[in-house]
């Protein structure tokens, strides 16, 4: 019987006896025995409640994150515990793609399970999912409609607010940083300085004062904006809670507890979760930086050469500061190393939140039923092909980590033992995957495909191509092994990943690749 109802009815029957004298077969039982008896009884049912029972979903989603994390062996410091043992019993998707390298059409995409071309999110300049397609069927919603209860907090919609599904939703004003965003504001009177060598954006919190940005760097996207500076790294010695990841675990589990101790198994739990870190600017508490003051970080690999054969429109997409800063900058001020540490500091934290996360799930009973789905938006340059950030139609910013681990009540009947799938799938497909695992028909014509074939079979070949579009007119093809991009200007560019996993020699002009260049340009033309 999982622990959930078990508690449920222990806590409830012990007060129930407390009031009560119990005659059986006209022989006095004492509580105790009584006690013993119905738990007997309750476990019989309780399997076949369980059994019946629809699964609890816990849908994990984070921010501009890369493959530098365990699972996926992305960067020889990434540290992840908990992603790691979540892996462990889980299947993790190591050829996994956004729809769009970018928060708005990655996430609209997802949540309505419809690529930017039904969407018309095409990139963050886009307008919202929910002001193009009003009548789209949101994730939550099909949950919801299915008799769901629905709690989201965070990051999930690329907006501030909640959006169409959910029972109850929290938003944090702590997104970015510790501080409060009008504080963040550079005044009139320091605005000159944000594009100079010397910027300065002066706050004063708890009586201690903070001189932004923290790497000393100028601004390269913003330089005339009041806005605070958001390609920035460093630690804060604050409490956590000064951090509005922590402030949204810290919702989430009251759900998680407060959903368990309601105990309604008509009633099963949708639990959405977005993460913030590592989003630019890179803040963490000061505690995730210091393994690097005895193991300094590791730059990614990279070629100097890198650029020499791709076209002049591949050129501008990776040098030009569009998402973050420009890596010309990055290295003048001799800031990469402490980017990278800082990026690799917030991974970890934010695994830290999700172990907090983990261990309510555990506590409440609820982790029996329920299918965990782990997922970041895009990837995230740090300086391959010169760039920073998201928006190019590479790996590096195409691929996210995806892993998902169903409920160990339902162990036998999928993979359970942290194996890897290397087949292509999309965030795409989770929509389809969720519904199809719960069972729910939601009567939508969905563009993914369900994973759940997968998920029981990680080794099985399905051909399929993933199509990643960075803005309209631009797309970028992954298959098992290979990638194709192709521009709106009809420039082209493709890559063996399987000998060249860091895409630094393009193979368009090659004459023995004139088959599968023909395959993927006849993926696009259909």
């Amino acid at each position: 019987m999982s622990r959930s109802y078990l508690g449920f009815w222990e806590f409830h029957m012990n007060d129930f006896l407390s009031h009560c004298n119990f005659r059986l077969i006209g022989k006095n039982l004492d509580a105790m025995t009584f006690r013993s008896l119905l738990l007997v009884v309750l476990s019989l049912f309780g399997g076949f409640c369980l059994a019946v029972a629809r699964p609890n979903v816990l849908f994990i989603a984070i921010d501009d994150l890369n493959d530098w994390i365990g699972p996926l062996n992305g960067h020889p410091q990434a540290l992840t515990p908990n992603m790691d043992k979540l892996a462990a019993r889980g299947v993790v998707f190591t050829n996994a793609h956004c729809a769009a390298p970018a928060c708005n059409p990655s996430r609209a995409a997802l949540f309505s399970g419809l690529m930017p071309d039904k969407t018309g999110v095409w990139s963050n300049n886009s307008n919202s999912l929910q002001k193009l397609m009003p009548d789209a069927l949101h994730l939550p919603e099909a949950f919801l409609n299915a008799g769901y209860r629905t709690f989201g907090t965070g990051k999930l919609l690329h907006q501030k607010s909640g959006a169409p599904g959910y029972d109850d939703y929290f938003a944090t004003e702590q997104r970015w940083s510790p501080f409060d965003s009008k504080a963040e504001l550079y005044t009139d009177e320091e605005l000159p300085s944000k594009g100079s060598d010397n910027p300065r954006h002066v706050i004063e919190m708890d009586g201690e004062t903070y001189v932004l940005p923290l790497n000393r760097m100028p601004s390269d996207r913003a330089p005339e904006s009041n806005k605070g500076e958001s390609f920035d790294w460093g630690p804060f010695d604050v409490p956590d809670k000064k951090f509005g990841d922590t402030l949204i675990t810290d919702w989430a589990i009251d759900k998680l507890q407060g959903h368990a101790a309601r105990l309604e198994p008509d009633k099963p739990l949708f639990l959405a979760v977005g993460y913030y870190r590592p989003h630019i600017p890179l803040y963490a508490p000061a505690r995730f930086f210091d393994r690097f003051k005895s193991d300094p970080g590791k730059l990614p690999p990279v070629l100097e050469s890198d650029l020499d054969d791709l076209s002049d429109t591949a050129r501008k997409w990776a040098i030009e500061a569009v998402t973050a800063g420009s890596h010309a900058t990055v290295v003048k001020y001799g800031q990469w190393r402490q980017a990278v540490e800082a990026y690799l500091a917030c991974v970890t934290y934010i695994d830290y939140e999700i172990g907090r996360l983990f261990d309510a799930l555990e506590s409440s009973g609820l982790a029996d039923n329920t299918i965990i789905v782990l997922w970041g938006d895009h990837g995230w340059h740090l300086g391959e092909k010169q760039h920073w950030g998201k928006w190019t139609g590479w790996e590096r910013s195409t691929k996210v980590p995806l892993i998902i681990a169903v409920p160990p009540s339902q162990a036998k009947a999928f993979s359970t033992d942290g194996e890897y799938c290397n087949q292509p799938v999309g965030l795409i497909d989770l929509y389809p995957t969720l519904t199809d695992f719960c069972k729910i028909d939601h009567g939508v014509d969905l563009d993914g495909e369900s994973l759940l074939p997968l998920l029981k079979s990680p080794d099985k070949k399905t051909g399929r191509m993933l199509v990643t579009t960075f803005d309209e007119g631009n797309n970028s093809i992954r298959s098992e092994n290979w990638r194709y991009i192709r521009y709106v200007d009809g420039e082209e560019e493709l890559y063996n990943l399987a000998k060249d996993p860091n895409e630094w020699e393009n193979l368009i002009d090659h004459p023995e690749c004139r088959k599968q260049l023909k395959e993927f340009r006849k993926v696009l033309k259909d």
